[in-house]
């Protein structure tokens, strides 16, 4: 049977191909060189990445199981020097937590094996394909900052600003009932994977720098609930606010993608700006309420504006800073004032919630002291849809 022809790139792709298969490394090899690619092999990961790093790479093509390092670990290490390099994986046997890993690290494409030749080859000139655009337009960004340059930092900014928010990205954190042993809910958190803001804390600085907190909000509302489907009826979202996002009147649309499951939605005002600055606060929490939206104020017990929070919103949950969760096991002020919340909050039917738990010692601590609801490494890292905690 004739190969399937592929054009040729006006200057020959390198490719790494690593498998443990050494017929099949070499039959892949001869196929793209028939094609005019240059192919460097690999038999697992710890080779693959020492090739990556001595040789300017255009496309990887691994397979997922390999001795020493697996395709998977590959695509993680890769995605930290590089996150535009195509990546294509091969499984021999695929499952649905690799696939889930393979999305969650960017890889291009993830193929069953065996591949066909048709196949393999469409998909390396696909991933060839975006290559060379990721190319172009970073050469045109580059062009493009450059003739701007008069506009300085604030420009920059706004461009790396603008990036961050289009490659805006949720993980998930469960918050677990530490008496039934099953997740209560998951929170969102925000992530790009724009390099310049990568985080939560260098978006939110640059969105209030540049005037941006409604379109940084409305990207996060927007993809916080997509892997929320009816699986998850019965748990709780947990989705950050930013005070400036009372202001928004997209926020309080009966017709939004939040608001059509608002009774599983526990919005989560984080204090990074004063709420006597907003105005009507307590009409606008209303509104949110009439729209079957749960209130919760985080960071309580970190100081006064905490607590100040608390009386004007009167919340339906609160979270205890992580400040005052951190060596409660060993202080015995922070004790105090945990069971004294705690003992407020039930008298008061109002949720408590312990973030930032990291020691079996910290969490039987809080829950001596009340608190059932607990957050924090020791029982998931935040992760992929939906990560499952450690108990």
């Amino acid at each position: 049977m004739s190969q399937p022809k592929s054009e040729e790139p006006e200057v020959p792709a390198k490719i790494l191909v690593a498998d443990d298969d050494d017929a099949l490394r070499r039959l892949m090899q001869r196929l793209l060189r028939d094609t005019g690619h240059d192919v460097l092999l690999a038999c697992d990961g710890v080779e693959a990445l020492k090739v990556f790093g001595d040789q300017q790479i255009d496309l990887i093509v691994s397979d997922i199981s390999m001795p020493r390092m697996d395709g998977m670990t590959l695509l993680r290490r890769v995605r930290e020097l590089n996150e535009d390099i195509p990546f294509i994986l091969l499984a021999g046997a695929p499952t649905t937590n690799t696939a889930i890993d393979a999305l969650r690290f960017h890889a291009t494409e993830y193929l069953p094996k065996p591949v066909e030749p048709r196949q393999l080859l469409e998909s390396v000139t696909h991933a060839l394909g975006l290559n060379r655009l990721a190319k172009i337009r970073r050469e045109a960004l580059s062009l493009y900052q450059e003739h701007n340059s008069q506009h300085g930092e604030t420009s920059r900014r706004e461009l790396n600003f603008g990036r961050a928010v289009a490659a805006v990205y949720m993980v998930y954190q469960p918050i677990v009932s530490w008496s039934r042993k099953e997740p209560f809910g998951y929170e969102a958190l925000v992530r790009s994977s724009e390099p310049t803001m990568p985080g939560p804390g260098a978006l939110f600085d640059a969105a209030e720098e540049l005037g941006r907190i409604h379109d940084l909000g409305r990207q996060i509302r927007n993809k916080c609930s997509d892997p929320f489907g009816p699986e998850h009826f019965t748990k709780s979202l947990f989705v950050n606010l930013h005070t400036a996002d009372l202001l928004d009147s997209t926020l309080f649309d009966p017709d939004s993608r939040l608001a059509k499951i608002a009774d599983r939605i526990v919005l989560e005002i984080t204090e990074r700006s004063t709420l006597e600055a907003v105005g009507q606060v307590r009409e606008r929490i209303a509104r949110l309420r009439q729209l079957g939206f749960r209130i919760a104020i985080d960071d309580i017990g970190a100081g006064y504006s905490g607590l100040n929070s608390f009386a004007m919103i009167q919340p339906d949950v609160v979270k205890l800073d992580i400040t005052l969760v951190r060596g409660v096991d060993e202080d015995p002020v922070k004790r105090k004032l945990v069971r004294v919340l705690a003992d407020l909050c039930a008298d008061l039917g109002i949720l408590v919630v312990a973030e930032g738990v990291e020691t079996p010692s910290e969490r039987d601590t809080l829950v001596s002291l009340g608190c059932d609801l607990l957050q924090g490494y020791l029982f998931a890292r935040p992760g992929a849809p939906f990560p499952t905690p450690n108990f």
